[in-house]
């Protein structure tokens, strides 16, 4: 049964990654998105050990989901080593809340060691802008793709 937990992970992580592939942005685009549907830093966000999705956006940044409609944009302290080719991640949380400064995202590497990357920066994510814009990307690279 410990396993169980472990592939319902893996298989969100996996469709969060397919769903980003799909979007027809660029890294660059991606993350000025994510930026642009950010609001004011927030020193903390209540976590309950569950991650809904997440979605790397370069090697200093990454979205997490904890619900369907609540996501967080992450900056870590540096570069976080395999960040973008993880197939897992986990959050490290102090009383069921995730700090800026202190918390980290832990991140599965090829050698099976969980890498940490500390979080030097939170933001809310405003949902339903970013699916909005990946929404239209996606529209647009159809509409290239098609010569329309």
């Amino acid at each position: 049964m410990k396993g169980t937990p472990t592939a319902a992970l893996a298989a969100i992580a996996l469709m969060a990654l397919q769903g980003c592939a799909t979007t027809g942005m660029t890294e660059a685009e991606k993350l000025a998105t994510y930026r642009a549907a950010a609001g004011e830093p927030v020193s903390s966000f209540t976590y309950l050990g569950r991650i809904s999705g997440w979605t790397p956006l370069d090697d200093e940044h990454i979205a997490v989901w904890t619900r369907p409609k609540e996501a967080w944009l992450l900056s870590f302290s540096g570069i976080c080593q395999d960040i973008e080719f993880t197939p897992m991640i986990g959050l490290t949380s102090q009383g069921s809340r995730v700090y800026a400064g202190f918390d980290k995202v832990l991140v599965d590497s090829p050698n099976s060691m969980r890498l940490p990357c500390r979080i030097r920066e939170i933001r809310p994510l405003d949902v339903t802008r970013i699916r909005e814009a990946e929404k239209a990307a996606r529209e647009e690279a159809q509409d290239a793709s098609s010569g329309t």
